[in-house]
């Protein structure tokens, strides 16, 4: 071979050596695409839900997009994947559980159908899926038909009559039984090319406090960060490296849903103490969209009930397992579904085909609860909203709290109290005439609690407003909604347990008599000592009563029966700083 001969042989092979470099790199990542969801809550439907997407003209501004519904979010979730080879579909909790009619209804049963359609590949549990309490989640999970359905609730209504189950795995690293064994299997490995990822869960460590307490008897909720982490050591035991944490508990930060300035909350406490092994964390619970790295790790929610999909694309090292973190891409993207009226929205934001699949699951299940949904219950003269006044008491907790005292007078209610948490959207009515059904009562109000009326003292009375700033309420205090002729107020710059005002309390005008015996209607949930209301348990000769949503159906059919019902505007509840 002469010189020049070897000298272009030798540039010919340093020059294949330069290009082959970027392709053995790209084939030492695996990629992953993880497509998340947060927060369902068996929205099927599209109704009114929207996000705040930037303005097209504008993007300095945002302007309100349609978003969501189960047969739009399966066509995202499907498009997402035909993108990547690598993916898999995550919830992060509350896939179930205050839900609107066409799910709650039939027991949830349909959203499991329509996420197994999906193909969802694991959820979190979250503190919802225990509204019907853990012994009715595990059916849910498994499968079988319920017999003892509760008021119009109705058990294995699909076309064949039966119920399977979830295709996919509930899982929850933090909820152990009296026997300390796992409820749920506290992770799950999927591989991908080779490369291992682990998915932990854990569900809030609040939830003993926010869901009926006979429901979870005999399990307890321990800490979310020591938790994952300890799963995270025995899956580094089985050679996973790529480990994501899927959190039902979440915070909040402001901008937009792909921003995150000022992050604050209980999920960004839990992140500052997690294993340094563990790579993403994917919350929920505040129904709040953001995308944060703390470091150089994620921690990202997508809103809810279908609005977005928060899409998390990963790069494995093939060589040792584990996430190039500087190479992860998230955002949260919206789920148009067309019903914005404005065609320059549906330009920037193209409209999603349905999933046919999916839209005849729902379209199923509307049909069988129509009869019930569309069914008029009375006639609105305004929107009953939960724009909470300076107090915190709203125009829709006074009508239910005023519905749940009216239906209970018999056994000597004098007071009703209503959690906040238990009421979901505002009522609007739909006509002109205000026609209101009852699946819009039932969307307001959707857990199905039967009411309970105990005697309290008065000293026990303003226990039960002081809880509201309770040890386990203090982030966020639950104002309790007021049935009309009891009022109050109180003071934020008090300390905690001397915040309502001495001798502002009154009752029908009158004030409240330290030993005096008042009889007060309160929901089951909270009858059992939720959100907080400990005091609750120790009421006296406890009376049973209607479901609540009979009490607000009654209620508004009978005080709309002559002309429209009209919000009460007047505050019960003073705040005085």
């Amino acid at each position: 071979m002469t010189e020049l001969a070897s000298l272009l042989t030798r540039m010919a092979l340093a020059i294949a050596l330069l290009l082959a470099a970027p392709a053995a790199g790209r084939q030492d990542a695996v990629p992953v695409r993880i497509i998340a969801i947060n927060d369902f809550h068996g929205h099927l439907e599209p109704g009114d839900n929207a996000v705040q997407v930037p303005d097209p003209d504008n993007p300095a501004r945002t302007v309100s997009l349609r978003s969501g519904g189960a047969a739009h979010l399966a066509a995202r979730i499907r498009q997402l994947r035909a993108e990547h080879p690598n993916s898999v579909v995550v919830s992060s909790g509350d896939l179930i559980g205050a839900s609107p009619l066409i799910s709650g209804l039939f027991l949830d049963e349909p959203t499991i159908e329509v996420m197994n359609a999906i193909g969802l590949d694991l959820n979190a549990v979250g503190n919802h899926e225990f509204d019907r309490g853990a012994q009715e989640l595990l059916r849910i999970v498994g499968g079988g038909c319920r017999s003892d359905t509760v008021g119009e609730s109705v058990s294995c209504a699909s076309p064949s009559r039966a119920y399977t189950g979830a295709r996919f795995p509930f899982i929850a690293s933090n909820i152990d039984d009296r026997e300390d064994r796992p409820l749920f299997m506290p992770a799950v490995i999927r591989n991908f090319d080779g490369v291992k990822v682990g998915f932990i869960g854990a569900v809030t460590r609040r939830t003993p406090g926010i869901v009926q307490p006979a429901g979870i008897a005999g399990l307890r909720f321990s800490g979310e960060a020591q938790a994952i982490n300890a799963a995270a050591v025995q899956l580094r035991r089985q050679g996973v490296k790529a480990i994501v944490a899927v959190i039902h508990e979440g915070g909040d930060a402001d901008g937009g849903f792909n921003d995150c300035d000022n992050p604050r909350g209980a999920i960004f406490d839990i992140e500052r103490q997690l294993d340094p092994e563990v790579d993403v964390v994917l919350s929920a619970h505040t129904h709040r969209g953001y995308r944060c790295v703390i470091k150089d790790r994620l921690v990202i929610q997508g809103a809810s009930f279908g609005r977005l999909v928060s899409v998390v694309d990963l790069s494995l090292d093939r060589t040792n397992g584990d996430v190039m973190r500087d190479r992860t891409r998230a955002r949260n993207v919206p789920v148009p579904n067309g019903l914005s009226d404005e065609v320059r929205l549906q330009a920037a934001y193209p409209v999603l085909s349905p999933d046919p699949e999916v839209a005849a699951i729902v379209a199923h299940y509307r049909e069988r609860s129509a009869p019930l949904a569309n069914r008029p219950v009375g006639q609105l003269a305004g929107v009953f909203d939960r724009n909470a006044t300076a107090g915190g008491d709203h125009a829709l907790g006074r009508l239910i709290a005023d519905a749940h005292l009216a239906a209970t007078r018999e056994q000597g209610a004098v007071v009703a109290f209503t959690n906040p948490g238990g009421i979901r959207t505002d009522l609007r009515p739909h006509s002109e005439q205000g026609t209101v059904t009852f699946g819009d009562l039932y969307t307001a109000q959707p857990f199905g609690n039967a009411l309970v009326t105990v005697t309290l003292t008065g000293v026990q009375l303003r226990t039960l407003l002081e809880q509201q700033w309770s040890a386990r309420n203090a982030e966020r205090p639950r104002i309790l909604q007021p049935s009309r002729g009891f009022s109050y107020a109180w003071d934020p710059a008090r300390p905690a347990g001397e915040r309502v005002i001495a001798n502002s309390m009154r009752l029908n005008g009158r004030g409240i008599a330290t030993d005096g015996n008042y009889r007060v209607t309160v929901n089951s949930f909270l009858a059992d000592g939720g959100d907080g209301f400990r005091v609750l348990r120790d009421g006296r000769d406890a009376v049973g009563g209607p479901l609540d949503i009979e009490a607000l159906v009654t209620y508004v059919r009978r005080e709309s029966a002559e002309q429209p019902l009209r919000p009460d505007r007047s505050a019960r509840i003073e705040r005085r700083d």
